[in-house]
């Protein structure tokens, strides 16, 4: 055996638990810092070759573990920007230079521009719904922009469509069906058995427009029909301006400004279900300029009372009072009327194996080719976790066992500068033979 080999060999184990002292000093200075995740050393064994009775001491090298994958304490603030992950993925985010990275730590606040940014200066990135809902590119960062909250001032959305809704009494009498005393002629007699609801809408000023629907049964089929037929009902539907409506009488006839801003008919057959393929209505106010499609194939013709419901888009003029994050992802902002708006729905990204991602300052991560491709996805779609909105992930530091790490670092140091001072002593008695 090399007197000289052995020293080596203390030496390498001193590098070894030198870095391990190393991982250890790094967790312990991380086990506050949100979304950290604790690295540990590896060490796996050099050897040299031997012959005959003579032993080469190799050595010992190291590697760096990391538990990215191990889920960290969730714990609750009062910011509702603050984000915690529970599950996989990681948000994506962007430094500076405008890199995209990975990363869980969620500690976001608004900046002086009123981007949603962590504590290590990652600005967090989505998808808007400027250009309507969003739709994710599962394998790349396109698309992504900076989210921004800042929602100052007033903000007013015109109607462009609504979801209109019910049951039309399949028991209702089929009103006078001359032309003259429809509704759509603007001249009705109307009964009970002509359904009136109202709806209100909004114009591009945020005002409010309510519209009155009636809903008047205009044929059915024989009683009994030889045959069942493709339409066994119809219904006429004739809207107008309320603002329009008469003010004098006991009826809301005749309307002015032209009477009637949309009309249709809605066929049902003898199970009470709508045939119509459409079953749309443009409603096309002059006043406004709007036009505002309404999707009326939620009616249904059975026998019980009339009901309806309706929820067209739009919004009145409100200020924002909050900005709001669900467990999907999507951002939105809190008008002071109590509506909300969809602003931007955050993503999550996730790799084969997150354990072998590259760490970089910052506690963000960016893909090699050890760790695959990057795979992104909306929340809670393809095995991807939940964003928990006011809470954050804490590290996954066991502060008890990186204690006893560094103790026992400390002793098999100490144990290895033992043998190279052993070798070293060794070494003073060779040369001292020659004196």
């Amino acid at each position: 055996m090399s007197i000289f080999g052995s020293m080596k060999t203390a030496v390498s184990g001193m590098n070894a638990q030198a870095n391990r002292l190393s991982t250890v000093g790094d967790n312990i200075a991380n086990v506050n810092t949100t979304g950290y995740k604790a690295v540990s050393t590896s060490f796996s064994s050099l050897v040299l070759p031997s012959s005959g009775g003579n032993y080469n001491s190799g050595g010992v090298q190291t590697s760096v573990r990391q538990a990215v994958s191990d889920q960290g304490d969730i714990s609750y603030t009062t910011s509702t920007t603050d984000l915690a992950i529970s599950g996989d993925g990681f948000f994506i985010v962007q430094g500076p230079d405008g890199t995209p990275v990975l990363t869980r730590a969620g500690d976001f606040q608004k900046d002086d521009e009123g981007n949603l940014v962590n504590a290590a200066g990652f600005g967090l990135m989505g998808y808007s719904y400027d250009a309507g809902s969003p739709a994710v590119v599962v394998n790349g960062f396109d698309g992504l922009v900076p989210i921004n909250v800042n929602q100052e001032g007033l903000t007013a959305i015109a109607s462009t469509s609504g979801v209109f809704k019910g049951n039309l009494d399949s028991g209702a009498n089929i009103a006078p069906v001359a032309p003259a005393t429809l509704p759509s002629a603007n001249a009705a007699t109307t009964t009970t058995d002509t359904k009136k609801f109202s709806m209100v809408a909004y114009d591009t000023l945020g005002n409010k427009v309510m519209y009155d629907f009636y809903f008047t049964k205009t044929s059915v089929a024989a009683t009994p029909p030889p045959a069942p037929p493709a339409v066994n009902s119809s219904w006429q539907v004739a809207i107008f301006r309320n603002a329009n409506a008469a003010t004098g009488g006991t009826s809301s006839f005749p309307y002015s400004a032209g009477g009637a801003v949309g009309t249709t008919t809605l066929d049902f057959d003898a199970n009470g279900k709508m045939t119509n393929s459409t079953g749309t209505v443009n409603i096309a106010d002059t006043v406004t300029g709007q036009t505002i499609k309404m999707d009326l194939s939620g009616f249904t013709q059975l026998g019980a009372a009339f009901a309806g419901t309706g929820t067209p888009n739009g919004q009145a003029a409100s200020p924002v009072k909050d900005v709001t994050i669900d467990g999907d992802g999507i951002v939105y902002a809190k008008y002071e009327d109590g509506t909300n708006k969809p602003l931007y729905r955050i993503p999550l990204a996730n790799v084969a194996s997150p354990d072998k991602l590259t760490l970089m300052s910052g506690n963000v991560y960016s893909a090699n080719g050890q760790s695959g491709v990057t795979v992104t996805g909306f929340p809670q779609t393809n095995g991807l976790g939940t964003i928990k909105s006011g809470a954050l992930e804490g590290s996954n530091v066991d502060l008890a066992g990186e204690l006893t790490e560094m103790i026992e670092a400390q002793r098999s140091y100490t144990a290895n500068s033992k043998v190279f001072q052993t070798g070293s002593d060794i070494m003073d008695v060779l040369v001292n033979l020659k004196r």
